[in-house]
């Protein structure tokens, strides 16, 4: 009887924090009473609540300490007395040790869970105590990744299938079922491209061997060759898991699955196409966890993060994103989206097709099949009472007339373009079929963006720029001691270089003057010099921000930006 009132006490400080409804606590007890699964993990799973913020409701719940994983970094020596195996086995990470009182801090998700303090103890041994704080599992995942290295024996596997001889560290645990190497081969390979950051997964075969690369930061990356034995039966277990036609060689082939991975779901969107030496077969990773990013921590500026957060309030009219293909555009009205989310609000999408699941927004994938493209998708959607709508992409006439009837009927509409600057997307609207008449006065603004690669803090190295580098970051020549940093590579980045991306972005946030410009067809010149004097800078003036502040290098910001505009105007 313990556990029952231990979850409704639980249940309560969330409803009375104001955190989940008495509707959704209702729904998470219906479910408990069907799975036997945990409340608190229930919650998480069905999006009522965050990870963090159930860490902190348990720990007060239950008069324990909680800890963030993420702000701490275990002591060598604890992670010594505890073996990786053990950890991941019993879903603990040791955080510190007291050699002088033999006491050993661990951080698990259950610190009432007593056969689990039985089994470290008989495994660590009985003269260590051990202190428990409260943390979240995929907290405890991703600090076991992080800390132990989470390099899956890769090696290990393929010597299996060589020679016979079982490799029982590729099996991870201990509770784990043998199962065919090759099945541990595929997921190990998408396990490590996940826990890399990939955001793609390339398998290409070539003559004799087949080529493992991964997408990583925006750029190709080899990271394994294999014989081309194994092409044959890796490509069968990816279409097994993604719902292909294994006899169908020839023809292209699109599929989807699902994978847990380090405690949490991913999605990965397949794709098939013959090649000349074979199935060439493409991987999409849809990490829900690193896809739905906080708007305050997409790296903007100060002044350009205000812009946008001005053209979110504005209750009607359409807001475009531009740029090319994995320029970020997607994360970024992910990010929007989750801001505006509430209660108050209906918020609907339209999208081909939905990439990440998010909680209270309706969220609907264009289907041919039975005829649901993006024009009639807007049209169903106006009739579901929404107040703000995504469409994936303005791609046609027809799509952008039933944006712009959305935009115009009290709706706020966000959408994407393929046009190379924000000023751009004006004559590519008229191009597309919209009349200027239409937009003007029902454009919020225009984003276009670039993603860069962030500097790595370890290893970046400073220089003094030559006198091309300082004209094109408008250094002037008593400025001495501006220094600006290049990529060199060390351990930390993987001898990248580089680790992580950042945003670039350009801002147009119309208004009366703007917009009376487009309705008498001003040309893109005369817009843009309008909008100079609105305080509208280009994306390479933000580029070169980022270059002077030492986040990025200029070699980087010139292989997405056109920078040779700076020179002819020096």
């Amino acid at each position: 009887m313990a556990a029952p009132r231990r979850h409704r006490r639980l249940g309560e400080l969330l409803i009375q924090g104001g955190i989940i409804s008495s509707d959704q606590l209702s729904i998470a007890l219906i479910e408990q009473r069907r799975s036997g699964d945990q409340l608190g993990r229930l919650l998480i799973r069905m999006g009522f609540v965050t990870e963090a913020i159930m860490r902190e409701a348990l720990g007060e719940v239950l008069g324990q300490e909680s800890i963030d994983l993420s702000t701490v970094v275990p002591d060598a020596e604890a992670l010594e007395l505890l073996p990786r195996t053990l950890a991941r086995r019993f879903n603990v990470i040791p955080i510190s040790f007291e050699p002088a009182e033999r006491l050993l801090t661990v951080a698990m998700p259950d610190t009432f869970n007593l056969i689990t303090f039985d089994r470290l103890r008989a495994e660590i041994g009985g003269d260590v105590e051990i202190e428990s704080l409260l943390a979240g599992e995929t907290e405890i995942n991703d600090a076991i990744d992080k800390f132990y290295g989470y390099e899956l024996s890769i090696n290990g596997i393929l010597h299996e299938i060589e020679t016979g001889e079982i490799d029982y560290e590729s099996l991870q645990t201990e509770t784990e079922a043998y199962s065919h190497p090759l099945v541990r081969l595929v997921n190990a390979v998408l396990s490590d491209a996940v826990r890399r950051s990939a955001s793609d997964i390339h398998f290409e075969p070539e003559e004799g061997y087949l080529r493992v690369r991964y997408r990583i930061d925006g750029v190709l990356r080899q990271i394994r060759s294999l014989h081309s034995n194994y092409w044959s039966a890796i490509a069968v277990r990816l279409k097994v898991m993604s719902g292909m036609n294994i006899a169908e060689t020839r023809a292209p082939q699109d599929g989807r699955f699902s994978l847990s991975i380090a405690g949490h779901q991913v999605d990965f969107r397949v794709s098939a196409l013959r090649t000349t030496h074979g199935e060439n077969i493409v991987l999409r990773v849809l990490d829900r966890q690193k896809g739905i990013v906080p708007i305050e921590l997409l790296g903007l500026p100060e002044d350009t993060l205000s812009v946008v957060k001005l053209m979110m309030a504005r209750p009607e009219g359409i807001v475009l994103v531009t740029g090319p293909t994995g320029s970020g555009k997607t994360t970024t009205l992910y990010s929007i989206l989750n801001e505006l989310n509430a209660e108050g609000r209906n918020i609907m999408t339209l999208e081909d097709p939905v990439e990440y699941p998010m909680t209270m927004i309706r969220q609907t994938s264009v289907n041919e099949v039975v005829k649901l493209d993006f024009a009639n998708g807007i049209r169903a959607l106006m009739r579901q009472d929404p107040d703000i709508i995504l469409i994936g992409e303005i791609r046609d006439e027809a799509t952008a007339e039933m944006a712009f009837r959305a935009a115009m009927t009290g709706h706020q509409v966000y959408t994407t373009l393929h046009t190379g600057s924000a000023l751009g997307a004006i004559p590519r609207l008229v191009d597309i079929g919209v009349l200027p008449d239409v937009l003007s006065g029902n454009i919020i603004g225009v984003l276009a963006q670039r993603l860069v690669r962030k500097l790595c803090p370890e290893c970046k190295q400073s220089y003094d720029p030559d006198d091309l580098e300082r004209l094109v970051l408008g250094i002037g020549e008593y400025e001495v001691d501006q220094a600006i940093y290049r990529a060199q590579g060390c351990q930390a980045c993987d001898n990248q270089g580089y680790r992580g991306r950042l945003a670039l972005m350009e801002v147009l946030r119309m208004d009366a003057d703007l917009d009376e410009l487009i309705a008498r067809r001003a040309t893109v010149g005369e817009i843009t010099e309008v909008a100079l004097k609105k305080d509208f800078r280009p994306i390479s003036e933000d580029g070169v921000r980022r270059v002077r502040d030492g986040i990025t290098s200029l070699d980087e910001v010139s292989r997405v930006i056109d920078l040779t505009s700076r020179v002819s105007a020096g």
